[in-house]
């Protein structure tokens, strides 16, 4: 697959490090704004709106009116057996009511009496209603109603998936960050280890000190080297990790280059693009959660299923009334005394299948009523102990920052007693090693923090407007 090198698309958004003129640091703002506007599952999220827009449109198509014609002939051996012309326009509306008007038109040898119309042909207009089942609520009303239900859970559910991506994304960048950091720590302590290495092979060669500290003095360039070249592989792994969610239009994966860097300044910016900067525990709404908004307006739509289905246990009762007339442009023609009307009577005696149907509506409306408790209470929950998370790491933070500058004090003392020759290479060796495990766990409790506060804007369901 082609690289693509990140700094050529994003030239408007990486800044240059002030410190190293060849560096380049992506935000994680600018970097979360493309992840939302060009990941393939931010479109695909984007796409669950669209098809709740056209589930609306082909339920409302339920209500558009209809023309129908049906036209047959029949000739043989100069016979002209019928020639018949019906053409129906249908207007359905709500609660079971449909205007309708006609045109008939029949002639041929072989025409039933009842089918004799005048030569120009009868008009028809006139309303069927429903008067039992299908009267307060029928099929099309129960699609049409679902429909706009479903077109806003599509939008909650939206924001779910636009929310996972962005978590999934902020993961990866802080786990890059945590490497990055933890690369700078081995290549500061090599370049120490050497300094200190070369300072000691002068003062072997000049009588100062024993020539086996030269040995020992390289063991520690040595290990510093490989613990770099271990977090350099770590780098380059969270960097392709990184690129998984890097794309640019036209569906054009990137790369991570080697020259792009995370930024180490991070802390505020975190709270200030994941859109949780200043929120209270005492902030958090329930009723404001994409996802139990999404299963709200599922129960709705189940409301309006176990509706339909508790009508249909109604007899159905359908009554139509035409009028009839040779002259529609006369309004005086459409008297009551010609017409063509009828009474349509359907009622199953056990009614099993309706009550069936009504019972399994009552279960799929409970079933979702027990997931939406239960979704409250585990969001409800989540966000409590995320808050407590984030209290904790903040102190963490505090005490890893005094344990770090205490080893560094204790290995600048170390270092200066050393120079007075009272000490040992040994002890500064083993001082060094603590100072670098404590920063290396001050990098994976920094990381840690900024997870905790991924994850309470993943509970809270953001969508963020300002990317």
């Amino acid at each position: 697959m082609r690289n693509y090198v990140i700094y050529l698309f994003f030239g408007i958004c990486l800044t240059a490090n002030a410190q190293t003129q060849d560096t380049l640091t992506l935000k994680f703002a600018e970097y979360l704004g493309y992840v939302k506007k060009f990941h393939p599952i931010a479109k695909q999220a984007e796409l669950t709106i669209s098809a709740g827009q056209a589930n609306l449109m082909k339920s409302r198509g339920g209500f558009d009116p209809k023309v129908s014609v049906d036209y047959e002939r029949k000739e043989f051996k100069d016979t002209e057996y019928w020639d018949r012309l019906n053409a129906t326009f249908k207007i359905p509306t709500w609660y079971g009511i449909e205007l309708k008007g006609n045109f008939e038109q029949n002639d041929g040898d072989f025409i039933n009496r009842s089918e004799d119309v005048p030569d120009d042909g009868l008009y028809s207009a006139g309303v069927s209603v429903a008067l039992a089942r299908g009267s307060w609520i029928n099929e099309r009303m129960a699609t049409l109603k679902k429909a706009k239900f479903f077109r806003e859970q599509t939008k909650a559910d939206r924001d779910l998936l636009v929310n996972q991506i962005l978590f999934d994304a902020s993961l990866a960048y802080f786990d890059w960050l945590q490497a990055y950091r933890n690369s700078l720590v081995f290549n500061n302590f090599l370049d120490n280890a050497a300094i200190r290495f070369e300072g000691i092979k002068r003062s072997a060669l000049a009588g100062d000190k024993a020539a086996i500290d030269t040995v020992e003095a390289k063991i520690a360039v040595q290990n510093r080297s490989l613990e770099l070249e271990q977090a350099k592989v770590v780098l380059r792994n969270k960097s392709l990790e990184l690129s998984n969610f890097l794309w640019m239009g036209d569906n054009i994966p990137m790369e991570i280059q080697p020259n792009v860097i995370p930024d180490l300044d991070l802390d505020v910016e975190i709270d200030r693009t994941l859109e949780i900067l200043g929120k209270p525990l005492d902030s958090f709404t329930l009723e404001s959660h994409p996802k139990l908004k999404s299963l709200g307006f599922k129960i709705d739509g189940l409301r309006v299923d176990k509706r339909l289905k508790t009508n249909k246990l109604l007899p159905k009762i359908d009554v139509e009334y035409n009028f009839l007339t040779e002259t529609p442009d006369l309004i005086n023609s459409f008297v009551t005394e010609e017409y063509k009307g009828g009474i349509n009577f359907q009622f199953p005696l056990f009614l099993r299948k309706e009550r069936g149907d009504l019972k399994l509506a009552k279960i799929k409306l409970r079933d979702a009523q027990f997931e939406l408790d239960n979704a409250e209470i585990q969001i409800r929950n989540k966000v409590l102990a995320i808050y407590n998370e984030l209290d904790s790491f903040e102190n963490q933070n505090v005490l890893i920052d005094d344990i770090v500058f205490n080893y560094e004090t204790l290995l600048a003392a170390e270092e200066r007693k050393f120079s007075f020759g009272e000490s040992s290479l040994f002890l500064i060796n083993s001082r060094e090693s603590k100072l670098i495990d404590a920063v290396l766990k001050q990098n994976k409790v920094e990381n840690k923090y900024f997870k905790a506060k991924a994850k309470l804007f993943q509970s809270l369901a953001v969508n963020p407007e300002n990317l």
